[in-house]
This record gives C-alpha cells, structure tokens and sequence, in this order.
C-alpha cells in the first residue's frame, strides 16, 4: 500500500496565515491596553454609571419683595413624576401602564419621549409636572415593577392673583433647547422667560443640587450614596410698594393703557401695571396649547408690556418739552411772546386746527400750558425748527431707552431730517415741525420715557435712571441736564396751574397736596380723516389719553404717568394719577396744616 501523501500549504499562503495570527494577537494586545491602560478611567466610569442612578434636586428660587419687606412672589412645594431610561430595558412596554397610572393620554406620551429620542439616556424626561396625591401614591406602589419612574420635590412659583405685577414680575418656564446651549444648564431646568424672572435669573435660579442611589440591573434602588444640596436662588427686594401697586391695579382695572409711578429723586420705581395682563400662574406648569393661543391671539395684546413697549405719540405732554426747550433758547425772555388763538392757524399754506374750537384768544406761556392751547405751542414750535426741538427732546431723554432693568424696552422716536431720510428717502417738510410741537406726527414715546422726561425737568435738571432693584443695592447713575432756574420755575408753576387753575387736569386736584400735572390727547387719525369716514367708524379711532402727575410740584418725590388707549381726552387718565398719589400720600406723616395754608393762600408755591 502506497500511503497517501499530506497536501503542503503553499508557502505564500502560511506566510500570510502567520502574518494574520500575529495581527490578531496585536489588536487584542492593543484592545486590553486601552481597556486596562489607556482609558481605564472611562470605562470605569460607564461602569459605575450602570450600577448608580443621579437624579436632581431642583433649587428653590429666590422670593421677591416689596420695599417695606413684602412677598411679592414666592414658591411652593410641589413633586413632579420622572421616567428614567438609562437601566431600564424594554421601557416601551411600561408606556401603557404609565399612561392608565399616571391619567396621561398614551399618544401624548409616545409623542413627548419622541422629543427627547436624541437625549442622553441618563437624562430623566418629566411626565407630570405636577403629581396629585393618586399619582403619587401609583408611583410609590410600583417601585418594584416600575423602577424607571421616580419621584423629584420641586418648587413651583406662585404669583399675585389677578394678573398684579404681571408684566413686571414675568413668568418662568422650562429651558428649550436653545437656552439650554445658551445658558449651559441641563435639560428640564427652569428659568426665567419675561420680566424680572428673565433678567434676574442668575440671582434668582440659584443652583440645583442632585442625589446618588445605586440601583440594580433593572434600575431598582437598592441603596443610597450621597446628595449635593441646592443652593436655593437669592431673594430680591425691589424698589415697588406694595400699597401704590394695588392702588394701580385697581385704577387702571377694566382699561387698556398703563400706568407707571417713579420717584425722581432716585428713580425708584414705586408701582408699574400694564393692562390687559394675563396670569403668570399659567405658567408655573407648562401652559397648555389652548391658553397660550389665546394670549398670542387676543386683539388686546395682553403680553405686550405698555409700561416700556407702548411706542405712541405722546400728544400735548410734550408740550412740555417745547415750552422748556423755548425757555432755554430764550423765546419768553422778555415776556413780550403772545400768540392769539381763534380755534384755527395757518402755517405753510396748511390749517392747523386748536382742540377747542372757539379758540384761548390771546394767550401766553403760562396760560397756553395751562389751557393746553395748540395754536400757541405752533407758532413756538416753527420758531425753534425740528432740528432743536428734537436736541432737547433727547437731552430730556425721550428716543432712547431708559435703562430700565427689563428686556425688551423700546426706544420710541424722536423725528429729526436725517431720521425721514434714511427711514423714509424722504426729505423733511416744515409743516411737519408744526405737528411735532404738539406731540402728534411720528414722535413716539413710552409711558415711563415720559414720566422720566417730565420728572426730570421738575427737579431741576436731575435724571435719576429708573430702576427695580432695591436689594442687592446697586448705585444709581444720575445724569445732570443744566437748566436755567427760570425755565425750571415757568414749567412746574405752569403743570400746578394746569391741576389748580381750572386747567384741563383739575380731576387730579387733591386737598391739602401740592399736586401738578399735564394732560395729553393723542390722535390717531387726523381731524379730515375723522370728518371722511363718519361718525360710526370714528368711535374705533378715539384719541389716546395722557396724564403726567407731580406731586409736590417743585423737586417732586412722586411722579405718575398714565396712558388710557382709546381714552378719548386727556382729562380721563387724571382720576387715576390722582388715586396713585392720594395713595402715596396716606401712608406718609402729614404735613403741619400752617404749611398748607400758607401754600394755599400764596397760589402755587415757587421753587428755590
């Protein structure tokens, strides 16, 4: 018998068997290097993470007080369900227990983790914002077949009721994706979103704390590690009074306007509404879909905040601002400048039209502010030209923002020739100084521009910028405006006479307060037009109301300025500035009654 003989590889290829051999054994040498060398760190990590669960503890966030101490907004105690993934095996299976346990709709619920599909898994997605004592009392009952569900303590905000200090206070929310990059905070954080909430929120948020358990492969707890507290968010006193804000509420309840109180002399904010308001409770869960359409939806714009946001023409409060910009420049010098009014004058080969149609007759300085006499402030406002008139305009403030502590603050508009050109590629006309003198054309305004303007010329020439924040303090900037001791005593004698001479703001008239002011009526469309659409579609375009209050009339400590949309005269908003300062009033100290009566018998009292 032959024996078979045993088939020889080529040499080729047991070199290249040999050559993968030893390949193998090198990547499996390189693997178990990264593994046990390398990136021991890592993969120890990831191990520790399979065996313990971090769940946060939300911080509570600051309180909010008035001046005197307060609460304006606090918070409550609350728990909120989690569903927790990163253990859990074959979650979807869970879904519709959760759903029936928890009273959650299921599509809702497949829906709301479809927009955490690309989270981290060991990211907790919030299911119930806010347990009742049932859902509670499921998820404590079912920790053993339901581990991924937990339970977390949070705070929720709780605001004044009816919408009090709704535009001021702002509301909170959940951090959407773009916030969370913004502001590096983790998923499910709340922070603020609007007013004072949003831009206080690094003082307000404080910082969340998180707890440790070890859980087991099903992600059951087994056993606690350690818990880093929160640092629960500071408290902030604000500049408002409690006692002037309801007293603002409430005048200002049922109208569409706003409403703004600020001390000069510091520029503290005493009391701040916007109306319509909503109610930020809405907010201190998730809002739902319906309520937030209504708000964006309502006609009355009830999120606009009008306080900062109300760019509108301020009708004959700017006056105001004309007649002190006249005095600077010298027009009243030797008290010669009269102006005769017969209801009507022509300018530019346009009829201007006075509010009354009768017209003042010959009238002067005093008596034009006074009497708020159109025809009068016409001829002042061509003799300055635009050019000055907007120079004081923004010296006193108006056309920039205020600095005041809330997002969003407009600018309003000061017109000048190179605004019309640029916005408009339109030179200037001079009939349209005519219209700016009064307050109307395309000068806009916000209410607490003009309570700043005015309170500012009051008090001499001192612009204190407004501000909220009492506590922490910080120092207030104060911008000087040199102004002639007699500009500042013909304008504050002139807003007394307005209030105390039978002018157009006596429903501001206090007893025994000195209390000054001006009116402003604003249109919205021009008399001719009025006249061309008739009487039935005029009532949609009432004038705007304005009043401007000064209490006392010289170097005031209060100053309110009140816009009533759609009020129809000037005269209108008086009643409410009134109520704010008779507020303001009560709570201090009276004044000894040989004062007033000297001041009564003396006519309006002159400044120093």
């Amino acid at each position: 018998m032959h024996l078979l003989a045993e088939p020889k590889l080529p040499a080729l290829r047991l070199g290249l068997l040999r050559y993968a051999a030893v390949a193998a054994v090198v990547l499996l040498a390189t693997g178990f290097w990264q593994l046990q060398v390398v990136r021991s760190d890592h993969y120890a990590q990831l191990a520790e993470r399979n065996r313990i669960r971090t769940l946060p503890i939300m911080a509570p966030r600051g309180v909010i007080f008035d001046r005197h101490g307060r609460v304006l907004v606090d918070h409550y105690p609350s728990f909120s369900v989690l569903l927790v993934r990163e253990h859990v095996q074959e979650i979807q299976d869970s879904l519709p227990v959760i759903a029936r346990g928890l009273s959650l709709d299921p599509t809702w619920l497949e829906q709301h983790l479809e927009k955490f599909a690309d989270a981290a898994p060991y990211q907790p997605i919030v299911l119930k914002e806010e347990a009742s004592l049932a859902d509670i009392a499921f998820v404590e009952a079912h920790r053993t077949d339901l581990p991924e569900l937990e339970l977390m303590l949070v705070y929720r905000r709780r605001y004044p009721p009816v919408g009090l200090g709704a535009h001021l206070f702002g509301y909170v929310g959940e951090a959407t994706k773009d916030e969370i990059e913004r502001l590096g905070v983790p998923s499910g954080t709340i922070v603020g979103k609007m007013g004072l909430e949003r831009h206080y929120d690094q003082i307000l948020g404080g910082q969340d704390g998180e707890r440790r358990v070890i859980v087991d492969s099903r992600g059951k707890e087994v056993s606690k590690l350690d818990q880093k507290k929160p640092v629960p968010g500071q408290p902030v006193r604000l500049t408002i009074d409690y006692d002037l804000q309801v007293a603002a509420e409430h005048a200002l309840e049922g109208r569409q306007g706003a409403l703004v109180a600020l001390d000069p002399r510091t520029g503290d904010i005493l009391a701040f509404v916007s109306r319509p308001a909503f109610d930020p409770n809405l907010f201190a869960l998730r809002i739902s879909p319906e309520d937030w359409q209504a708000l964006t939806e309502d006609p009355a714009k009830p999120l606009l905040n009008r306080v900062i946001q109300a760019q509108l023409a301020p009708g004959s409060v700017f006056k105001v601002i004309v007649a002190a910009a006249a005095l600077e420049e010298g027009l009243f010098r030797d008290g010669s400048f009269r102006v005769y009014c017969p209801g009507w004058a022509n300018h530019y080969g346009r009829v201007f039209r006075c509010w009354r149609p009768e017209g003042h007759g010959t009238v002067e300085l005093h008596r034009a502010v006074v009497e708020s006499c159109d025809v009068f402030f016409y001829q002042v406002g061509r003799w300055l030209g635009i050019e000055r008139i907007a120079r004081y305009a923004k010296l006193f403030g108006l056309g920039t923002r205020t600095g005041l502590e809330l997002p969003g603050e407009k600018a309003g508009l000061v017109p000048t020739p190179e605004w019309k050109l640029r916005a408009m590629k339109e030179g200037w006309i001079e009939s349209e100084t005519i219209s700016v003198a009064i307050g109307q054309g395309p000068v806009l305004v916000t209410p607490l521009q003009l309570a700043w303007a005015v309170g500012g010329i009051a008090s001499g020439g001192l612009f204190a910028q407004p501000r909220l924040l009492l506590d922490p303090p910080e120092p207030t900037a104060h911008r000087r405006v040199p102004l002639k001791a007699e500009t500042v005593d013909a304008i504050t004698q002139a807003l007394w006479g307005v209030v105390n001479e039978e002018g157009t703001g006596k429903l501001a008239r206090l007893p025994e307060i000195d209390v000054a002011g001006k009116t402003g009526t604003a249109q919205l469309v021009g008399y001719d037009t009025l006249e061309r659409v008739g009487r039935e579609t005029a009532r949609r375009f009432r004038d705007n109301a304005w009043f401007i209050a000064l209490a006392p009339h010289r170097n005031p400590e209060i100053v309110v300025a009140v816009l009533l949309e759609h009020g129809e005269h000037g005269a209108a908003a008086a009643p409410l500035a009134r109520e704010v300062i008779r507020a303001y009033y009560e709570k201090k100290p009276p004044a000894p009654k040989t004062e007033v009566a000297q001041a009564s018998a003396a006519g309006a009292p002159r400044g120093d």
